[in-house]
């Protein structure tokens, strides 16, 4: 896998994947950025929500629940100096669906914690990882 970075100018930067899609990213207005796209480290925490969310809803289509939607909301938490790694990352599920079946839900959210989800695993020895979730019946 490739990716290819391409400062802009200023605090901004051009980001284009292997696969020909590309983002543009900027600092902080703080730190002489003009809030032009996500921050480097919020592409972190999206590429662990799109990943972990990526797996739960296969597993969960795989295991015939009747998924309709699935949203993680993430908060993190960093360190106050440098370099401000995150500290602790909580991942909250929201499910929408018919008949969602909780055990099946939690297990699907685990499985993508523990085995599928390489984002999130390549993170979890350095930064403490959570999750939970709730279901919303349709």
């Amino acid at each position: 896998m490739k990716s290819r970075i391409k400062w802009q100018g200023g605090v901004s930067f051009s980001g284009e994947s292997e696969s020909g899609h590309s983002v543009l990213m900027d600092g902080a207005p703080e730190a002489g950025g003009k809030n032009l796209g996500p921050r480097p480290m919020e592409m972190i925490l999206m590429g662990v929500g799109g990943c972990t969310t990526f797996d739960v809803v296969m597993i969960l289509k795989k295991g015939r629940q009747d998924i309709s939607d699935c949203v993680v909301e993430i908060e993190a938490a960093r360190a106050t100096l440098d370099p401000k790694v995150f500290t602790h990352i909580h991942l909250h599920f929201i499910l929408t669906g018919k008949n969602l079946n909780r055990t099946q839900v939690e297990r699907a959210i685990n499985l993508s914690a523990e085995k599928y989800c390489s984002a999130s695993i390549m993170l979890k020895n350095a930064v403490e990882i959570t999750h939970d979730f709730e279901i919303v019946a349709l």
